[in-house]
């Protein structure tokens, strides 16, 4: 019979109905002899039963496919063999021709492949460096690949001897071992301490040999498996499938690698009266190896410095506790304690305790607080705020805990009338008159008080000397720097004082007092990038603070967060007016330099002009008439430029000038025009008399009554009759315009002339004769002066309003172109005669001699036409038209020919 380790497989299986053996595979073999003890006979057996099953359920599996070795680890670089065997499913249509192999899915080449029989394949891949690599096993029938089998192949080293072991002993607790394993193997490796108890000539006792196993280098006996000895060696073994390596083993007595628990500090006290020492006690842990001396170290430190101090101190394993006394520490400072501990023959120290803290006996503060005041302006009634603020002591080391500060103050020049606060905050608000007031503060603990700061308030109004000539600040890489020049070498301090230029609170105000210097240095950490902030440097005679010198400035700049909005305002012809407002402090994010207004006409090239930062509007000129432009504004710091929303606008068609220039002319016309007019309203009865003369009508002459059958013969009374004595306005016919020549007018006005003449000689001989028959005769002769053949021309644009009335009294028709004034004498002499004598028959006489043609007359109206009623249908007017067309012309130099005017025809009137 064979037995078989845990960690090997079987070899033979009993296979097919013939109980013949096959051989299937191996990894390793190896004869176990019978075993000696009835636990190991019993562990046999066990073995033996698992491979009967595992045999009969190989039996079952091989019939389809199986692969050997499976899961198979290799040494790195050596050689791979697998088998591949097909199960009684395949056979007989396939055989091991049929089986194909594949490495990570990569055809492994057919010269790797060996037919065992007809049912096994093998492959053999020489140097196999794969770290994991997966092997599959096909069959390939008829053109189509099948998947039998597969593996996972993994590959390593054999382990290396474990080296470097120690150990770390706790008393009656745990002992722990750690060891280096040399070269990763890159399989599964276990490891297993062994614990020997050794003679002093090295030889192993029987029965003390303890062991422990683990996958990692470290390995731990736990109690009560911990012994306290001096006689102990320690061997490590690693193993894998490829092999096995130990190490020596190595005495390591147990006191020199003990370890125990930190001990515990019990207090740290201060002792009244005594300043600079603190005195600490501490418990030492139960489990220590016994009779043994040991070694403490107590760590301190203070909490205003990094720097740690340690003391030694010895301490005997039979005591519990330990003290230990800490002096040349500082007055009212806080310290830190903690404490670890080891036997004198251990190398390892215990982890420290943890720590505890306590605070040194204090004294009285040595340095005065840094005092600094704002002052706001004075109130209506006299009265002003002081905002007092100071800072923490500064001295190092600090003299203790401050419990609070003492603010006295009084007017200078009452100084009986001092007035005390206390506070227990940093700041406080005085309510001053407008004295000058001198202000000290102390701060105080238990052990006293520190030495007082003084600040004087000036009175109101009082002028302080300018000391300070000119401040500039720059900033390097980590730093702020700020220098000065002072016209007085005499003034040795100077306070600083910075804050955001936003800042409304005075208690947000930093400051620095400087002593013996003209700059100034802080870090840039103590400034806000992108704000701006004020900077002042006050110079100090002793206690009285001068005037002080300020600047602004930006420890770093960006591009302001917004832009400027453009207002464009009501454009001109060719201009505008661009305005805008100044960013707000808060979004300019340093200090602008610059404006920049962009403006581009509607499909056009954008232009731009630049003006300096204190411009806030810019008039654009010899811009287009009548476009429309957009406009924004561009504002520029160091650190770049941002614009502003844009705006539109458009220029006017034409400006105030040109309105001008166009209304003043017609405003002038119609000024003058209305002066004509108005003019023409108050001086229409002398422009009447200048351009139309009053010519005397003979129809109211009463030197004649002229006859009516005389007037009834001439064509145009036509429609007169004795009856109505009125004029049928249908039965006068309009002439057309007739205007002759001018070498005919001269004979025109002739013939009138000798008719006119003529007809006055006819009436003074009718007067003379003083015949009944005179008038008669006049009327005849009048009769002959209107007669047919004369044309009468009267313009339609003159009378037409007089004709207005249908019918016109043939009383009123007379002829009245005759010379005004002697006519008329003529006609009042004749009648004149005819009552009285024949004495101004000869007056007559003499006259009618006398009367030659008026040249008034010879520019009168030289045409005249008949007027045509407007309510005359349209053939009547044409009939109208044909009728005075055959008129006879004017006929040149013939004697007797006279006109007629205007006023011969009158309205008709009602008698």
């Amino acid at each position: 019979m064979f037995f078989l380790d845990s960690r090997q497989r079987v070899l033979l299986c009993l296979s097919g109905p013939s109980s013949s053996f096959r051989f299937l595979s191996f990894t390793s073999m190896r004869h176990i002899s019978c075993p000696d003890t009835e636990k190991e006979m019993f562990n046999c057996l066990i073995w033996m039963l698992v491979l009967l099953c595992s045999c009969i359920a190989d039996e079952n599996s091989i019939r389809d496919a199986d692969i050997f070795p499976s899961s198979p680890e290799i040494e790195r670089g050596s050689t791979l063999k697998l088998f591949c065997v097909l199960g009684k499913r395949y056979t007989p249509h396939r055989n091991a021709s049929h089986i194909i192999w594949k490495l990570n899915h990569e055809l492994v080449p057919q010269e790797n492949y060996n037919i065992v029989n007809e049912t096994i394949s093998s492959i053999t891949i020489h140097n196999f460096t794969y770290s994991k690599a997966h092997v599959k096993c096909f069959t390939k029938y008829l053109g189509k690949e099948q998947l039998l089998v597969h593996t996972e192949v993994k590959t390593g080293f054999p382990p290396e001897t474990p080296g470097n072991i120690s150990c770390i002993y706790y008393f009656d607790a745990k002992l722990t071992c750690t060891w280096t394993s040399g070269r990763e193997t890159h399989l599964t490796t276990n490891y297993t301490l062994y614990r020997k108890m050794m003679t002093e000539g090295g030889v192993t006792l029987p029965n003390t040999v303890r062991s422990c196993q683990n996958k990692t280098e470290s390995c731990s006996f736990v109690y009560p498996d911990t012994p306290f000895s001096s006689s102990f060696c320690f061997q490590v073994k690693a193993e894998n499938v490829l092999g096995e390596a130990s190490s020596d083993c190595v005495p390591i007595p147990m006191e020199k690698i003990e370890k125990f628990e930190p001990p515990e500090i019990l207090s740290v006290k201060k002792i009244t009266g005594i300043k600079q020492l603190l005195v600490v006690t501490w418990k030492m842990p139960d489990k220590i190896i016994p009779s043994q001396d040991l070694i403490c170290q107590v760590q301190y430190r203070n909490l205003y410095s990094n720097s740690l101090e340690i003391v030694t101190v010895p301490q005997n394993s039979a005591d519990k506790t330990g003290s230990c006394n800490l002096t040349g520490l500082w007055d009212s400072t806080e310290y830190s304690v903690a404490i670890q501990c080891r036997s004198v023959e251990s190398i390892f120290w215990s982890e420290w305790s943890r720590e505890k803290t306590a605070s040194t006996e204090e004294k009285a503060p040595s340095e005065k607080v840094d005092l600094w005041r704002v002052i706001e302006s004075s109130h209506s009634a006299g009265s002003r705020s002081v905002y007092l603020m100071w800072k923490p002591l500064n001295s190092f080391p600090p003299s203790g805990r401050i419990l609070g500060y003492k603010i006295q103050y009084f007017p200078e020049n009452h100084p009986a009338l001092k007035m005390t606060n206390n506070s227990t905050n940093e700041k406080i608000i005085l309510l001053l008159n407008e004295e000058a007031y001198n202000i000290s503060i102390t701060a105080y603990n238990s052990a006293g008080n520190s030495p007082e700061a003084i600040l004087r308030i000036p009175s109101i109004g009082e002028k302080t000397s300018q000391v300070i000539e000119t401040v500039r600040t720059f900033t390097t890489n980590e730093e702020v720097v700020v220098e000065w020049i002072a016209s007085k070498p005499e003034v040795t301090e100077y306070v600083v004082e910075w804050y955001e230029e936003l800042e409304t609170d005075p208690f947000g105000r930093s400051w620095q007092y400087v002593s013996n210097s003209t700059n100034w240095k802080t870090n840039k950490k103590n400034f806000k990038p992108f704000i701006c902030y004020n900077i002042s440097v006050y110079p100090l005679y002793g206690y009285k603070v001068a005037a002080p010198y300020s600047v602004q400035t930006y420890v770093q700049e960006k591009k302001p967060s917004e832009g400027p909005v453009a207002d464009t305002g009501v454009p001109g012809k060719n201009e505008v007016t661009i305005k805008w407002k100044e960013i707000s402090k808060d979004k300019r994010n340093g200090f602008i330099s610059n404006y920049t207004i962009f403006y581009k006409p509607e499909d056009g090239k954008e232009l731009n002009e630049t003006v300096n930062s204190d411009v806030l509007q810019y008039r654009l000129k010899s811009l287009q008439a009548n476009t429309q432009y957009t406009v924004y504004i561009m504002a520029s710091n160091e650190a770049g430029g941002t614009s502003g929303e844009p705006k539109t606008f458009k220029t006017l068609k034409f400006n105030k000038e040109d309105i001008i220039f166009i209304a003043l002319p017609v405003g002038v016309s119609m000024l003058f025009l209305l002066g004509l007019w108005i003019t023409c309203i108050l001086k229409k009865h002398t422009f009447k008399k200048v351009c139309w003369p009053d010519i005397p009508n003979p129809a109211e002459s009463i030197a004649v009554e002229w006859p009516l059958d005389t007037s009834m013969n001439n064509s145009f009374l036509k429609g007169v009759t004795p009856e109505a004595k009125t004029i049928d306005c249908e039965d006068v016919s309009v002439l057309e315009h007739c205007f002759p020549e001018e070498s005919q007018e001269g004979s025109l006005l002739m013939n009138c002339e000798n008719h006119v003449s003529e007809c006055t000689d006819i009436n003074t001989k009718g007067v003379i004769n003083g015949d009944k028959n005179i008038l008669y005769n006049e009327e005849n002769e009048v009769g002959k002066c209107f007669s047919p053949s004369m044309p009468y021309i009267i313009t339609d644009q003159d009378i037409r309003s007089q004709m207005h009335s249908a019918l016109i009294p043939a009383k009123e028709i007379q002829p009245i172109e005759m010379l005004e004034d002697d006519l008329c004498e003529s006609q009042q002499t004749s009648i004149k005669n005819e009552e009285d004598d024949n004495e101004e028959v000869l007056k007559l006489e003499d006259f009618s001699e006398k009367a030659l043609f008026n040249p008034y007359l010879k520019n009168s109206v030289k045409t005249r036409e008949f007027l045509i009623s407007e309510n005359l249908p349209e053939h009547r007017k044409n009939e109208l038209k044909s009728q005075s067309a055959v008129l006879p012309p004017f006929q040149q130099n013939v004697a007797g020919q006279s006109y007629i005017t205007l006023d011969m025809f009158g309205l008709a009137t009602a008698h």
